[in-house]
């Protein structure tokens, strides 16, 4: 009996023809040793937890497939190891931190936080010479900044400098760290970053509005690339103004979005980043996402943001954990339900992509391109660099005669050239020098 036809055939009652589920995109999704991916992560600062769980007990990891303990030693340093220890394998995570490095439970072998072996007791002198010649834990340089703790899991002849972000150090901002766990591989929570359409549809019109009513307006998106970093910007129409949402990532897995409870009603000029976040692997199908909740006066003028919601597997923004209850996140779903339920590992095999998926397409593309040769990253000005994630809402009336969607798209794209030419400008003044180049594009387009 013949029973095959072919998968994408139109028509009802296909799921005979349909079941079959192809296999996953290995090259983007598998993170371990030695995978493309993997290797590519490893050659990048990664988050791997935040700086409130390194107290006085070893913290057990999973990151990128790999088994890690972390600690902070009697004089502040951070370690992270591999967690079996070199010597028979009793896990560190049962260790005892000490003034220099950590001490394993079973035999007390000593290691610094490099891995160097210290000591060896119980060994006699001549043995223990030997053996600290000879055997080294392994470890990865770690280092803490805004409440995160980074590792750099490559080569060590090939560290790279620590990226400061313009959006780190803006005044009256303060930065809250969080991270939040899912069930799921890293890319279809990364790629979301790049599917502004979802918002509309998401946190909008199929529940509740979880975000402001201005999200439920279908913007005009383009999406680009330049240098490491891959964007997006939607314009929406909001009576006479118009309002401008520039996000960015950056390979491999970095990315802000900017604030999240613009109304339209005012005019504002370059508001910046709401999130920074890194979407870590632990494996190939759980990941975390670590981040930075930004809050100032100019981001919660509407009073809604909370601090004190803000932590491990905890966001003042509704829908990004799954700690909810099961009917609510039928009723009112959010990302994490939206992101998790793609399967472990999303096919993108299975997929019937439309035109409003053009940026995760080109995401995964960027991706793809980097494992064979990583893009140079943008360069930092006075040591920092340069972001562009930001709201702009601009007075520009609609006018008679002329397509509103083009000339929402030309708003968009005069935003984008505007902040991108200041990219080498000096920190202490970019933002003054986009917010004056911003403002002359009413009088020149409207």
């Amino acid at each position: 009996m013949n029973s095959q036809a072919p998968r994408r055939t139109a028509g009802a009652f296909q799921g005979y023809y349909r079941r079959d589920v192809p296999p996953e995109d290995t090259r983007l999704t598998h993170v371990g040793p030695n995978t493309p991916m993997g290797e590519l992560m490893r050659r990048y600062w990664q988050p791997v937890c935040l700086s409130s769980e390194l107290r006085d007990l070893p913290l057990a990891l999973r990151i990128l497939g790999e088994d890690l303990v972390a600690f902070r030693d009697g004089q502040n340093r951070i370690g992270l190891m591999h967690r079996h220890c070199a010597h028979r394998g009793a896990s560190l995570e049962f260790g005892r931190i000490a003034d220099q490095g950590i001490r394993c439970c079973y035999h007390g072998w000593h290691f610094d936080i490099d891995g160097t072996l210290l000591s060896c007791p119980g060994e006699p002198p001549a043995s223990e010479a030997t053996l600290k010649r000879n055997v080294a834990q392994g470890a990865y340089p770690a280092r803490e900044a805004n409440g995160l703790v980074f590792a750099y899991m490559g080569p060590p002849e090939d560290v790279p400098e620590f990226p400061v972000y313009d959006s780190f150090g803006l005044p009256g901002v303060d930065l809250v760290p969080y991270s939040i766990h899912h069930d799921c591989n890293w890319l279809q929570v990364h790629e979301n970053l790049m599917d502004p359409l979802h918002a509309v549809f998401l946190h909008s019109r199929m529940g509740e509005v979880q975000l402001t009513a201005a999200w439920g307006e279908m913007p005009v998106t383009e999406w680009s690339e330049h240098n490491d970093r891959m964007y997006y910007v939607t314009t929406r129409r909001l009576g006479d103004k118009v309002w401008v949402r520039f996000n960015e990532v950056a390979v491999p897995n970095f990315g802000q979005v900017a604030g999240f409870w613009e109304e339209g009603r005012e005019e504002t000029w370059f508001q910046r980043v709401g999130a920074t976040r890194w979407t870590v692997p632990i494996d190939d199908t759980h990941c975390w996402i670590f981040g930075l909740r930004h809050f100032s006066d100019e981001l919660e003028k509407q009073g809604i943001g909370n601090k004190a919601l803000v932590g491990r597997n905890s966001l003042d923004i509704y829908g990004q954990t799954g700690e909810r209850p099961y009917e609510e996140m039928q009723r009112n779903t959010g990302d994490w339900e939206a992101e998790v339920s793609q399967r472990p590992i999303a096919i993108h095999g299975a997929e019937n992509r439309g035109s409003t998926d053009r940026g995760v397409i080109q995401l995964r593309r960027s991706l793809l391109r980097a494992l064979d040769e990583a893009p140079s990253p943008t360069p930092a000005v006075d040591g920092v660099v340069p972001t562009w994630t930001s709201n702009t809402v601009m007075t520009i009336p609609e006018r008679a005669g002329e397509d509103d969607r083009d000339m929402l798209g030309r708003i968009g794209r005069a935003v984008v050239d505007a902040v991108i030419a200041a990219d080498g400008f000096a920190p202490t003044d970019r933002a003054a020098r986009i917010a004056a180049a911003l403002k002359e594009i009413p009088a020149r387009i409207g």
